[in-house]
C-alpha cells in the first residue's frame, strides 16, 4: 500500500484552533496513552499513539542530543496518520515539523487564556527552533505584545532571534535572566536541567510557560516560582510522570489544572499571583494538528465534514 507524504502547511492560528476544537469536542486529556521512551545509543526513541473515532495516529520521534553540533536537528521522526474506523494508513507527515508546530500552538492556546489582557513584554529563554515557533505563535495570539527580550547562552543565535522579533514589528533586544522581573510573559524553550532564573523575581501579573523537557529529573524553573504560582498542565497524569519542574518542587495533583479545564472555562484564572503552565507534549496534540492538516487537503476536504468515513481505495494517496 502506498502512503503519500503530506506537507504541513497549517499556520500557528490554525494549529491553535485544531487543538482548541479537540478539547471543546470533549477529548479526554487524562486518557491519552502514555509516551513510550526507549534509550538507544544516539539518544532516545519516543513512541506516541493516539486515536479518536475519526482518526488515529502515531509519532515515532528521535531525540539525538549530539545532532546540533553536527548541524542536524535534535528532534527527528515521522508521523503516520490512520483512518479511525478502519486503521488504514492515510498519510505520512514530517514528525519534527509537526512537533515544531504543535508545541508552540499548545503554549499559545494556554497563554491566550492565562496572560493578562494587556500583556506586552515577553521574555523568551532559548534561541532554537522552538523559541522561534513560540515567538511567532505568541505574536499571533497576544494582541498587545510589543516587546521581546531574548535570553540565550550563545550571543549569535540570540541576536538572530531578536532580529526575527524585530522583523515582526516588536521592540526586541538580547538580555539577561533578570529581565523576568519586568515580564508579563516568560517562556522557556531550552534543554536546561536546572532553573534558568530566580522565581522570586517574577511579578504576580506574569504568566510563565516551560516546554523544554519531559524528564522528571530536569527543570527550567525553580521551586520558588512553583510554590507561588497557580499551576496548569496539559494533563495531570502526564505531568506527574514527566514534569520535572513540578516533581522536583514537590507539587501534587491537587494543585494542577489541566488544559481541557482551562480551555472549556471550568478553571478560574487569577491575576494576583503568577500562573505557571508546564508542557511535556502529548500524543493527542499531534493527532489534532495532523488530522486538521489532512482535512484541509484535497484528500481530506469534504470527507469528514458530513461525518462520512474516508475513501479506502487508496488510489489518490499513492
Amino acid at each position: 500500500m502506498n502512503v503519500a507524504g503530506l506537507e504541513l502547511t497549517l499556520d500557528h492560528l490554525a494549529a491553535v484552533a485544531a487543538l482548541e476544537r479537540a478539547l471543546l469536542d470533549g477529548l479526554d486529556v487524562e486518557g491519552t496513552p502514555a509516551r513510550a521512551g526507549v534509550p538507544v545509543p544516539a539518544g532516545e526513541l519516543l513512541l506516541m499513539p493516539a486515536a479518536t473515532e475519526r482518526f488515529a495516529g502515531v509519532k515515532i520521534a528521535g531525540v539525538a542530543p549530539a545532532n546540533p553540533a553536527a548541524g542536524l536537528p535534535r528532534i527527528t521522526g515521522c508521523y503516520l496518520l490512520l483512518d479511525g474506523p478502519t486503521l488504514r494508513p492515510l498519510a505520512l507527515l514530517d514528525g519534527a515539523a509537526l512537533t515544531a508546530l504543535r508545541t508552540p500552538a499548545v503554549t499559545a492556546l494556554a497563554l491566550r487564556a492565562l496572560a493578562a489582557p494587556d500583556a506586552r513584554h515577553l521574555v523568551l529563554f532559548g534561541a532554537g527552533p522552538q523559541a522561534l515557533g513560540h515567538l511567532e505563535a505568541l505574536d499571533a495570539v497576544l494582541p498587545g505584545l510589543a516587546r521581546v527580550t531574548v535570553v540565550a547562552r550563545r550571543p549569535g543565535p540570540a541576536g538572530e532571534l531578536a532580529a526575527r522579533a524585530a522583523a515582526l514589528g516588536l521592540d526586541a533586544a538580547v538580555g539577561a535572566p533578570e529581565a523576568v522581573a519586568g515580564a508579563d510573559v516568560v517562556v522557556c524553550c531550552t534543554t536546561a536541567r536546572t532553573p534558568l532564573f530566580d522565581g522570586a523575581l517574577v511579578p504576580d501579573r506574569a504568566v510563565v510557560a516551560a516546554v523544554g523537557s519531559h524528564e522528571p529529573g530536569a527543570r527550567e524553573v525553580d521551586a520558588r516560582l512553583v510554590d507561588r504560582a497557580d499551576l496548569f498542565v496539559e494533563a495531570r497524569e502526564a505531568a506527574l510522570r514527566e514534569a520535572g519542574d513540578l516533581l522536583l518542587a514537590g507539587a501534587g495533583a491537587e494543585r494542577l489544572v489541566n488544559l481541557a479545564e482551562l480551555v472549556t472555562g471550568r478553571a478560574a484564572v487569577r491575576h494576583d499571583r503568577p500562573r505557571f503552565f508546564k508542557s511535556v507534549g502529548m500524543a493527542w496534540q499531534d493527532l489534532a494538528v495532523a488530522s486538521a492538516q489532512y482535512a484541509s487537503t484535497r484528500w481530506g476536504a469534504g470527507r469528514w465534514s458530513t461525518g462520512r468515513r474516508a475513501d479506502t481505495d487508496g488510489d489518490d494517496r499513492g
